[in-house]
């Protein structure tokens, strides 16, 4: 479902704020795959994730979305095959439309547009029968704008809207870190369940370990631009924070005492 082969990202090259974000760095999603990516700041997680969504082009390498190789394509071409969350809640979403308005564009992702009628009687039924599995009680604020809602309301609300239209790949750029933990816990809560439901091909950045862990069917961390552990399968449900710094320490080459601290 997702290929890239080899790219490299390389900021403000040839000058004294040379940053090599992301080097020669190869990654293969299955179908239905959920992995989670960790590492330190200055990792390379939102370089990729940026790379994959189309936000800047890579220096070098591939991008193959679904057998659609995507590496030249700006990202408003790539939004059919791509649902995204961002980091901030007040990204996203449209604050001044109604709730429904937003999930109606969500719904219309990819699609040319017309002078029909705004929302058909089906699709608000469709957007009431969804916003209920949510557990939050917005199926009875359809016409309340978006930008009253609070901050976990909103991440919940654009996790639906990214998984409406069965995107290929569905991207979740650290969306509870700027919640607080009962939030965070209840959206992250709602990912699983939405990615499960849909069998959706997903990549999550995260800081958290422990969600890194406990989350998805593989993880992956990231040091320096590379990616230096790949964890799947029965290794990946028997792993605890201790063996996850433990493995970053003897592959990244840090003393033990660091490793909490690069990953925080």
């Amino acid at each position: 479902m997702l290929d890239v082969q080899h790219i490299s990202k390389t900021f403000n090259a040839g000058t004294i704020n040379e940053k090599k974000a992301v080097i020669d760095l190869s990654l293969h999603l299955n179908p239905g795959d959920f992995v989670t990516v960790i590492g330190g700041n200055g990792a390379g997680k939102s370089t990729l994730l940026n790379a994959i969504a189309g936000t800047w082009p890579v220096d070098s390498g591939r991008i193959v979305i679904d057998d659609v190789d995507v590496t030249a394509l700006p990202d408003f071409k790539r939004a059919p095959l791509i649902g995204r969350v961002f980091q901030d809640p007040m990204l996203g979403t449209a604050p001044d439309m109604w709730l429904e308005e937003n999930l109606a564009l969500a719904l219309r992702r990819g699609q040319s547009r017309g002078l029909k009628w705004g929302i058909k009687k089906e699709e608000r039924e469709l957007f009431r029968e969804k916003l209920a599995t949510l557990g939050l009680g917005l199926e009875d604020r359809m016409t309340t704008k978006v930008g009253l809602l609070s901050g976990g309301q909103r991440q919940a609300v654009t996790l639906l809207m990214a998984s409406l239209k069965q995107p290929k790949l569905l991207l979740l750029d650290e969306h509870t870190a700027a919640l607080d933990p009962a939030t965070a816990a209840k959206v992250l809560e709602l990912s699983d369940q939405i990615v499960t439901e849909n069998n959706l091909t997903t990549l999550m950045i995260t800081h958290n370990m422990k969600d890194a862990i406990a989350i998805g069917n593989r993880l992956i961390m990231m040091h320096q631009g590379r990616i230096i552990l790949d964890i799947a399968g029965d290794e990946k449900k028997n792993l605890t924070v201790k063996n996850l710094l433990d493995k970053f320490s003897a592959k990244a080459g840090v003393e033990e005492e660091t490793d909490s601290v690069l990953l925080s």
